[in-house]
């Protein structure tokens, strides 16, 4: 593991590689707005943004209608900045016009309220994402902080299957091991681990194995790597740093190859500091949380918790060696490629 860089003692981009980082595409993994406000839009268009996974409210099917059709009205409303991400071509298209392509997502199964027709209810009104359980067990499965680990129920083999049928792409993120070993193995796509980290370096309920991601890019899969500080190191705004972000995706990349590591962070594209009180975001996620889920406050690495965070990882990365195309399928091509194999 390479030593530690304070975020204070990171140079400024030279122009070339700033220069490198504007040109790329780059797509967050996972990602929500925070009100959605003029803020968002900001951090958006500096972290230079061309897509994102959008995390939308799940807790049942008229909930998820509602979100979908909200989303769908805030990119009418917002034609100059956003595009809606039916399929892959959206993100270049994205790219090339300035703007950000919205992937809706939802990190449960609870929406489909117990009916596989339900994926293509969703799947019609713009859906093209879902993860398929959260932290607890649902009818699909079992979640990370499930005490049991029993794995993909014939329902959830059912719900993969139809997924792969009309076009939503499968996430394992937040599921147990053994879904997440079920869920690569019963689908016939490639499938996504949006936002995870590496087990081999944290010991966590949402981490992956190496057998996990391993497999992940067997079936031809994304893994993305989660900038949320607590789940990168124990002490977020202490002495867990970029250059332990950089660790886990260079162990990922080990793992599973730099064609299925990408970039993802599970928070607001201006970052979490300028909006969190600990009031408003710590004391809700203990609520909510097992204490195995290790809830940190303040959550972030400092040099992660800007627009600038992937210019600032760049930074890191190049010092260690990397080439620029590998660097390019990090930012957003290993994203785009997958989407392509399985949204369209």
């Amino acid at each position: 593991m390479a030593g530690a860089l304070a975020a204070g003692s990171l140079p400024a981009l030279s122009t070339p590689a700033d220069n490198f980082y504007q040109d790329s595409l780059v797509i967050d993994g996972l990602c929500f707005g925070k009100d959605w406000g003029e803020a968002v839009f900001v951090g958006l268009k500096a972290a230079n943004y061309s897509g994102i996974i959008e995390s939308l409210d799940r807790q049942d099917l008229k909930t998820a209608i509602d979100a979908l059709l909200t989303w769908r009205r805030r990119v009418e409303e917002h034609p100059d900045q956003l595009i809606l991400a039916l399929n892959a071509n959206d993100f270049v298209l994205a790219k090339e016009s300035g703007r950000t392509a919205v992937l809706m997502n939802f990190q449960d199964g609870t929406m489909l309220d117990a009916d596989v027709d339900n994926v293509e209810a969703l799947h019609s009104l713009g859906m093209r994402c879902f993860q398929l359980t959260y932290n607890a067990r649902n009818l699909l499965g079992d979640g990370c902080l499930e005490r049991t680990n029993a794995g993909l129920s014939d329902f959830g083999v059912a719900v993969v299957a139809r997924m792969n049928q009309v076009g939503v792409l499968v996430d394992l993120s937040h599921c147990g091991p053994q879904t997440t070993l079920d869920g690569i193995a019963f689908s016939e796509k490639p499938v996504a681990i949006t936002h995870t980290m590496c087990a081999a370096i944290r010991e966590h309920p949402r981490a992956k194995s190496d057998q996990a991601m391993r497999a992940c890019a067997e079936k031809g899969g994304v893994i993305g790597i989660c900038a949320l500080g607590y789940f990168v190191g124990p002490d977020p705004g202490g002495q867990t740093t970029i250059e332990h972000y950089a660790d886990h995706i260079e162990h990922a990349v080990s793992v599973a190859g730099h064609e299925h590591v990408a970039l993802s962070t599970d928070f607001p594209p201006q970052g979490i500091s300028p909006w969190a009180t600990k009031e408003s975001w710590y004391e809700p996620r203990l609520k909510v949380f097992k204490p195995s889920y290790e809830v940190r406050w303040p959550p972030w690495i400092e040099a992660l918790d800007s627009a600038d965070r992937f210019r600032n990882l760049l930074v890191v990365l190049r010092r260690r060696g990397w080439r620029d195309q590998d660097l390019r399928k990090l930012l957003g091509e290993n994203w785009l490629r997958l989407f392509s194999q399985t949204i369209g």
